[in-house]
């Protein structure tokens, strides 16, 4: 007999099924349960389950797992471009017959500038090497962030850029005192505008989202004033359209 009616597995996609969960935004949910792998970084993915051997033709099966990536709470404030801790063993002296020992690779970090024209601000970013080769092959800063998606972004701060630039996209406020650069910035990333109801909700975390729905649903108290001003409004109202008119004979 099992202990539970449903295997645990299954009781966080459960929970957001339920309550204020069921009330989230259906794009919201959407997003945040797309399946969607993260592009491999640290490993190459066949996509064959099997292969011929070169040397003996023989049908050999593929052993194509993925290596396991830690990703630390720091890589969350920068843009790591999906790079992560790798933890395996190394032998000493690069002697197979020697000791192996315990060894994490990081990535190497840097530190840079980056300009953002949506924001029109600049931001000092902890990055790797390979985020800064995404970023030319996007052409531009603002260009990586909007394209690339939140399973290879992996980082809670590179949505908050997101969410941001796509608020700006959608209420058009860019560069309030240069209409002719806010022309050609608006242009230029024109294709990535999506309602601002949407572009509130890109990025949140399922705790945040959830905050944002409760506040959206609270209903403020109206005060006992207003409403007696407008039921005297209304009175008076009626009282006008009651009285009869008088007509001066000319």
């Amino acid at each position: 007999m099992p202990l539970h009616k449903y295997p645990p597995r299954i009781w966080e996609a459960l929970k957001r099924k339920q309550g204020i969960y069921a009330r989230l935004p259906q794009h919201y949910l959407k997003n945040f349960e797309d399946p969607t792998p993260p592009t491999p970084v640290h490993w190459k993915a066949l996509g064959v389950k099997y292969r011929a051997n070169p040397k003996t033709g023989q049908r050999e099966r593929v052993q194509d797992v993925p290596i396991p990536v830690y990703y630390p709470p720091e890589s969350q404030q920068g843009l790591w471009g999906g790079e992560g801790w790798i933890q395996g063993y190394k032998y000493s002296k690069d002697d197979k017959l020697s000791t192996r020992y315990k060894k994490t690779w990081k990535p190497q970090l840097f530190t840079r500038e980056f300009y953002s024209e949506i924001l029109d601000q600049k931001f000092s970013i902890t990055v790797t090497a390979r985020t800064l080769d995404l970023i030319d092959a996007a052409f531009g800063f603002d260009f990586y962030i909007l394209k690339t998606t939140k399973q290879d972004l992996n980082s809670k701060f590179g949505m908050d850029l997101k969410r941001a630039m796509l608020l700006r996209l959608a209420q058009k406020d860019l560069y309030p005192e240069d209409p002719e650069r806010r022309e050609q910035v608006y242009k230029r990333y024109k294709q990535f505008e999506i309602p601002r109801e949407e572009a509130e909700w890109v990025g949140l975390s399922l705790e945040e989202a959830v905050e944002k729905q409760r506040v959206l649903e609270v209903k403020e108290p109206e005060p006992v004033f207003k409403e007696c001003v407008d039921r005297l409004v209304k009175e008076v109202a009626i009282l006008k359209l009651t009285e009869p008119k008088v007509v001066e004979k000319t």
